[in-house]
């Protein structure tokens, strides 16, 4: 036994099972047990949610229309309706309140919570998120999956474990292990381009990843190689925050024509996100959440956010998310602005450098 006992963390990461299509599934009873994409359409525009019906036959989110059409030509296209899914969640995140105030959202349909010290005094994380679950089911009507663990990172990883409705625990004894084992694509955090990247360096699995050191990791990931370093071997010391730090950098551009297709507005995107990218290095600041703004020729306006594990400052991964972003709905007009921000900043201890990043938005 070692001289100190060490004092665990119980987090729990709620990701609801195939969310907007779940809601449209659960308001209009036609659509229960067929296979529906929630955006797009058969010849445009992308798909933001595939109900597990349509999974079956390879539609998954962020595939055009039109492969999803080719995937499954039974399947159902509906038109998302982000005012609806606010509500319910709105309504889970009531729920969430009941056990803890330690609640972070990641987004409509995920969260953390930390139940480490909880409001009905139940020592027991695994308990605690089999009853929110069941309270979501019989006061919601719809089913989450949970993972639980001591950290974050690895309670994120783990709710899509026995999906759809079902829960994993990883124990502390088992943090290692699990993550040795786990393909290095699973891990929260590495994207597509990642993914490759370590690929072409022979990390395949948390394992391989293990063996490499932290100069290695930081030579060929930048800031991030320090992030994969400490999370492989369990060290993931991220606070559930309930509140976020709303200061950003931001970069954007109105165009004179307006813009129609994907395709055009991801070669803005990517102008943007290089002019971003200075700024960030000029000021040396990263941060965790990306959110990608959206004016249409109407002047109406949207917003769509996507939170990482770790600070980012680098083109090409503020470009990834945002790319995941813009694919997320169908464009409802023509667009005349576009803007990247990032917030959640590393400037905790430089105040003095946010008020120079405040640009008009």
């Amino acid at each position: 036994m070692s001289e100190e006992t060490p004092v665990y963390r119980k987090i729990i990461h709620i990701d609801m099972d195939a969310f907007y299509a779940s809601v449209e599934q659960m308001d209009n009873p036609a659509l229960r047990g067929k296979p529906i994409a929630v955006g797009g359409s058969e010849n445009r525009g992308v798909v933001s949610a595939a109900s597990y019906e349509a999974r079956k036959f390879g539609v998954r989110s962020a595939i055009s229309g039109v492969l999803a059409k080719k995937y499954c030509p039974e399947i159902i296209f509906v038109r998302p309706r982000f005012d609806r899914y606010k509500e319910i969640s709105s309504k889970i995140h009531k729920i969430f309140h009941e056990y803890t105030d330690l609640v972070e959202p990641l987004s409509l349909d995920e969260a953390y919570l930390d139940v480490t010290q909880n409001k009905k005094g139940n020592p027991s994380a695994s308990l605690l998120a089999q009853e929110i679950r069941l309270r979501i089911l019989n006061e919601v009507g719809l089913t989450a999956s949970a993972g639980i663990s001591v950290n974050k990172f690895v309670a994120k990883i783990a709710s899509d474990y026995n999906k759809p409705n079902g829960q994993k625990t990883v124990n502390p004894d088992e943090v290692i292990p699990f993550l040795e084992e786990l393909p290095i694509r699973k891990f929260y955090g590495v994207g597509k381009v990642t993914t490759e990247k370590m690929y072409q360096l022979g990390i395949f699995t948390g394992l391989d990843l293990k063996s490499k050191s932290l100069e290695f990791l930081e030579k060929h990931f930048g800031k991030s190689g320090k992030f994969y370093f400490h999370v492989v071997r369990g060290i993931h010391n991220s606070e559930v925050k309930p509140s976020r730090n709303t200061k950003s950098v931001a970069s954007e551009h109105t165009f004179d024509v307006n813009l129609t297709s994907e395709i055009f507005m991801l070669e803005q995107l990517e102008k943007i996100a290089a002019s971003l990218e200075k700024r960030l290095k000029r000021y040396n600041v990263s941060g965790k959440t990306v959110t990608l703004k959206i004016k249409y020729s109407d002047f109406t306006q949207q917003t769509r956010s996507k939170t990482l594990p770790y600070f980012i400052s680098d083109k090409s991964l503020i470009l990834e998310t945002v790319e995941e972003l813009l694919y997320q709905e169908r464009m409802k007009d023509s667009v005349r602005l576009l803007g990247i921000s990032l917030s959640n900043l590393n400037t905790e201890v430089k105040k003095a450098v946010v008020v120079q990043l405040k640009f008009a938005f």
